[in-house]
């Protein structure tokens, strides 16, 4: 843990540095007037020969649409995430946001070939049914878990069927999908 000063430490360098990143590449995107988003912050459809397209995958969760988009999926993700980073490590936290964007990525590319993906509300549910499941023990299912799922995917599915909006709602499944096999995962490692 890194210290700031007397006091301020730096306490948890994975998501500390993940949203310092995406508030530096939407000060970019601010500069560049959304060029930089595009080119590098957003993941959509686009030639496998383009040599950004493979960085996009994963570089998407790191853009986000505007200030407002940032607060919100950057509030979470610091509530959400030093706990989880010193439950779990550093290291895994970073393999389970890599794996979240890439997946997240994967499925927008393939399902979604006219739309841009860009924000971190993915990784924020990948840590939000991650974090439901820190506390179990193997060969159970905590009560959080179920009633997490039931909450946010349910409602996830809901929205996505019945409102028409510009969230991505199949991005949050994936990353509470991605957070509940991490979970399970990190259960049976123990």
């Amino acid at each position: 843990m890194k210290q700031i000063g007397k006091k301020i430490t730096y306490n948890s360098p994975v998501v500390l540095t993940f949203a310092l990143l995406s508030l530096t590449a939407l000060f970019l995107g601010f500069l560049s007037g959304g060029r930089t988003t595009a080119a590098l912050f957003s993941v959509y459809r686009a030639p496998l020969s383009d040599p950004l397209t493979w960085p996009r995958m994963v570089l998407h969760v790191l853009g986000h649409a505007n200030l407002d988009h940032y607060i919100a999926n950057t509030t979470l993700l610091l509530v959400v995430g030093p706990p989880l980073e010193e439950k779990y490590g550093s290291r895994t936290m970073l393999l389970a946001i890599f794996i979240t964007a890439a997946a997240s990525g994967l499925v927008n590319f393939i399902f979604f070939p006219s739309a841009a993906l860009l924000g971190a509300s993915g990784v924020v549910f990948m840590m939000i049914l991650l974090s439901s499941l820190s506390g179990a023990k193997e060969g159970t299912i905590p009560l959080t878990l179920i009633l997490v799922a039931v909450i946010y995917i349910g409602g996830e599915l809901v929205s996505g069927i019945f409102m028409r909006d510009n969230v991505s709602h199949l991005t949050h499944i994936v990353g509470g999908v991605c957070g509940t096999i991490i979970g399970f995962a990190l259960i049976n490692r123990k």
